[in-house]
């Protein structure tokens, strides 16, 4: 029974060998990548010969992180597709770097100096223990030679104290050939982390009446890729309209390089869920509690380290749920813009787990763990194809965080010709120049447009948060544009003067970009009285407050400025605010918001009053700011 049951297996295994000997291997070209705000689609091309009858066809090269629902194969002629289905090919790992083998041959010159080195040590601690041991004297030998024992002594002294400098050189050589050896396997690491990894085949089996050729061509959707948009904008003056150079950043690690391709982007996610929301009912009763996780945080920034403490360069910083985002730089320092609100921050690198954090001030330090399953098992179950990847070793992040630029340099004056297409749920801006994106993970720059936007120039102040004075562009039917939320690099009359953000969800008709902060007006805001109602027979308290609001322009032209300023908002009818003083100001008597727009002349100054009375019974407290 057994020697039969010996023979059934090995002709399926001949079988088996025989049947994958019969697949006819394809080599497809990407003709075309659509990149979305999280994800990529490919199109791959490829002209096959097709035989008579049942035949199995190979196409190679395929991304492992395809999905596989998403895949969509057309060709041409007189056949019938059977079945497909995806295996991984191990044995086809993508393409190593080319330095990778000399930084090995490097990091073996290194260990064998370090075993050359330790042998050394060895041959210093023997002796060592050789000269401790005979050092013994018996105090019984009474014809013991004291001349000869000086010179055993002072010969010891001299030899133990010779080894230990050895000992001490060796162990400084060492050190110093670990710190060598662990720069080349942190650099190999990186290299095997984003190119060590299987590919993948796609197996479609087919069934014609007769040979022909046609064309396959084969669209599906990657994961590890994505794009987010950056801004240079700069303005001359304030009677100048803006100069905005809208730019993608790049990115990807599906395992496939994208060599000299076609490259759209488009601004739809097709990882977001699709389902639309059902409102619930909404109920009211006694003791509940309503949050409102509204945050004035509008910068954070600090440091991405590993588990040992050690900068990542490189890491991807993403708002969740928009598409501002940025990376690390050398030393594992971030700095990124946030729009008002408590959106969390995601972190992610290859290699490494994925971290989502909301910050909770404009601080926030991230230590990331490397991943116990980078490459997680996916079981497709529409084509019945169940794989499993193992981890490859993560390793230690890479030195460097260059972003690459492709195409046009950014101090040309013409932009590169990329054509807008509107589609019913998303925006594609298609490139007309070939890109080369290579699947390592790191930045590269696409330029998308270049556009000269009207804006009238505000100066703005809220002196109740901030006394700072910011030069505000404000863009009207900026829709228009097709604006992406992203960080803004601004420069003003030819100097770089920070950083902004474009925030693009607001519905309002006109968009507001800060420019900066301007010293050269000073505004300042004191307190003049803080006055409570002296104690009496009333049952209630009154309490007021008067503020001074001091404006200079010490500028030697004109400016327009908008100032803003509140008086407190009652949501009791037992507390009455009574306004008494506004200097003219509009008040918005919903929110308490009060605004005054000032024609301030060269180097004059403008004071404004702002007072209110609140009101409130005496047995309770009210905080009147």
């Amino acid at each position: 029974m057994k020697s039969l049951f010996f023979k059934f297996s090995l002709f399926l295994l001949v079988f088996t060998i025989t049947a994958k000997a019969d697949d006819k291997k394809i080599i497809t070209k990407i003709q075309h990548v659509v990149v979305f705000l999280n994800g990529a689609q490919i199109t791959r091309v490829a002209n096959v010969n097709v035989a008579e009858g049942n035949s199995t066809l190979s196409f190679e090269g395929i991304s492992p992180d395809i999905d596989m629902q998403s895949l969509q194969i057309k060709a041409g002629g007189d056949f019938t597709i059977l079945s497909v289905k995806q295996e991984l090919d191990f044995l086809n790992q993508q393409t190593k770097q080319k330095n990778v083998e000399e930084l090995q041959n490097q990091e073996k010159q290194i260990k064998d100096k370090i075993e050359l080195q330790t042998n050394a040590l060895n041959v210093y601690n023997e002796e060592q223990n050789m000269l401790l041991k005979n050092q013994v004297v018996s105090g019984q030998n009474t014809n013991l030679d004291i001349l000869k024992l000086r010179q055993a002594l002072d010969f010891q002294t001299l030899r133990l104290t010779e080894i230990k400098k050895k000992q001490q050189a060796v162990n400084d050589q060492i050190a110093l050939l670990n710190l060598e050896l662990a720069k080349y396997t942190r650099q190999v690491n990186n290299i095997y982390k984003v190119s060590a990894k299987a590919t993948s085949n796609i197996l479609v089996t087919i069934s014609g009446t007769k040979a022909l050729q046609t064309q396959f061509t084969l669209t599906y959707v990657v994961k590890n890729a994505s794009w987010y948009p950056t801004y240079d904008v700069r303005a001359k003056n304030v009677n100048s309209p803006l100069m905005v150079s809208y730019k993608a950043n790049v990115s990807q690690q599906c395992g496939e390089d994208w060599s000299n391709i076609k490259l759209s982007l488009s601004t739809g996610n097709p990882t977001v869920n699709a389902r639309r929301p059902e409102l619930l009912p909404y109920y009211l009763n006694f003791g509940m509690i309503y949050d409102n996780p509204g945050t004035r945080i509008t910068r954070v920034s600090g440091r991405i380290t590993d588990e040992t403490g050690v900068g990542i360069a490189g890491v991807n910083v993403q708002v969740k749920g928009s598409s501002i985002g940025t990376v690390s730089d050398n030393a594992g320092n971030y700095s990124i813009q946030t729009p008002q609100g408590a959106a969390p921050l995601i972190f992610s690198y290859v290699g490494y787990e994925r971290i989502e954090r909301q910050p909770g001030s404009e601080i926030l330090n991230i230590r990331m763990q490397p991943s116990t399953a980078m490459l997680s098992e996916v079981v497709v179950t529409g084509y019945k194809s169940e794989y499993k990847r193992d981890v490859i070793n993560p390793g230690a992040p890479g030195a460097s965080t260059q972003v690459y630029i492709r195409g046009m340099n950014a101090m040309q004056s013409n932009p590169l010709v990329v054509t807008q297409n509107e589609n019913q749920t998303n925006i594609e801006f298609d490139i007309a120049n070939p890109y080369t994106i290579p699947s390592d993970g790191k930045q590269y720059l696409v330029e998308i447009n270049q556009l000269t936007i009207p804006a009238d120039f505000e100066y703005y102040t809220a002196p109740k948060l901030s006394t700072d004075v910011f030069l505000t562009a404000k863009v009207a039917n900026w829709t228009q544009y097709n604006l992406l939320s992203g960080e803004a690099n601004l420069f003003f009359e030819g100097t770089f003067i920070g950083k902004s953000l474009i925030d693009t969800r607001s519905t309002a008709d006109t968009l507001s970009l800060s420019m900066g902060i301007d010293k050269s007006i000073v505004v300042t805001r004191t307190s003049l009285k803080d006055l409570a109602e002296k104690p009496s027979f009333s049952s209630s308290k009154k309490e007021t407050r008067d503020w001074l609001i001091d404006i200079k322009n010490r500028k030697t032209q004109p400016v327009v400025l908008l100032v803003e300023d509140e008086i407190p908002v009652s949501q009791n009818s037992e507390i009455a605010v009574e306004t008494q003083q506004i200097s003219g100001g509009k008040l918005d008597p919903l929110t308490g918001k009060v605004s005054w727009t000032l024609n301030l002349s060269p180097q004059t100054e403008k004071k404004l009053n702002l007072k209110y009375q609140v009101r409130y019974p005496k047995n309770q407290t009210v905080i009147v700011q």
